[in-house]
């Protein structure tokens, strides 16, 4: 489904975020990627929605090389690509309901499809209940279950989730894991990054370890390993 072939990234400073990077990604494959602050994560991710681009090398989505794509193939790309972020990105005048409207408006959806598929995904998330309230009215943890319905609710192919975990406590931290594992068992791909070894051990899956830019390890069994 993915495929990081000979990825290498070079910024304008001559700092090499990445180095000869391949890897691939099967459909429904749950894969967390660690490293320490800097080792590459985050521009990996970066790449796969083309936020950023390889200085050599190429990354694949079902055979399509992601660079070759026009801005409005990459814009039909993207809809099958959810995001969440550290810090949430939420709009902070508009409602939960707005927040997630919005998200499915962009996708061209209609009125009453919004209407119908907003609580929905916010009970599966569990946060139906906060549907009205603003996000200054949220705590880290129901902000990200936010973020999370935001990047699920078009139904994506994949979700990308960037240290997710990383403002929250180790008791939100484990219930937005285990709602990521749910959105999993219903057949989405998901690419986790992290540096939380508990993380890791509760997710027990496929683990990517980086350093340096560079892929290190790539273990089947679910070892934080640094």
């Amino acid at each position: 489904m993915i495929y990081y072939d000979k990825v290498t990234k070079i910024y304008p400073d001559k700092s090499v975020a990445l180095e000869g990077v391949s890897f691939g990604v099967e459909p429904k494959e749950f894969v967390t990627i660690v490293g320490h602050s800097g080792a590459g994560k985050t521009t990996l991710m970066k790449m796969l929605i083309a936020e950023d681009r390889p200085t050599e090398g190429a990354i694949f989505f079902e055979s399509t090389n992601i660079n070759h794509l026009n801005k409005r193939e990459m814009s039909k790309l993207r809809r099958r690509i959810g995001t969440v972020f550290q810090d949430y990105r939420l709009i902070p005048n508009k409602t939960v309901y707005e927040n997630i409207a919005f998200a499915m408006e962009a996708s061209g959806r209609k009125d009453n499809e919004i209407a119908a598929d907003v609580p929905h995904v916010l009970e599966l998330v569990d946060i139906g209940h906060k549907i009205w309230n603003f996000p200054h009215e949220l705590s880290g943890g129901e902000r990200q279950r936010v973020a999370i319905a935001r990047a699920i609710v078009n139904q994506p192919d994949i979700v990308i989730a960037d240290e997710p975990t990383g403002n929250l406590d180790p008791v939100n931290t484990y219930e937005i894991i285990r709602i990521l594992q749910k959105i999993n068992e219903l057949g989405t791909t998901i690419l986790l990054t992290t540096h939380n070894k508990g993380v890791v051990d509760t997710v027990k899956g496929r683990v990517i370890t980086m350093e340096k830019g560079k892929v290190i390890r790539d273990d089947k069994g679910g070892k934080y390993i640094l």
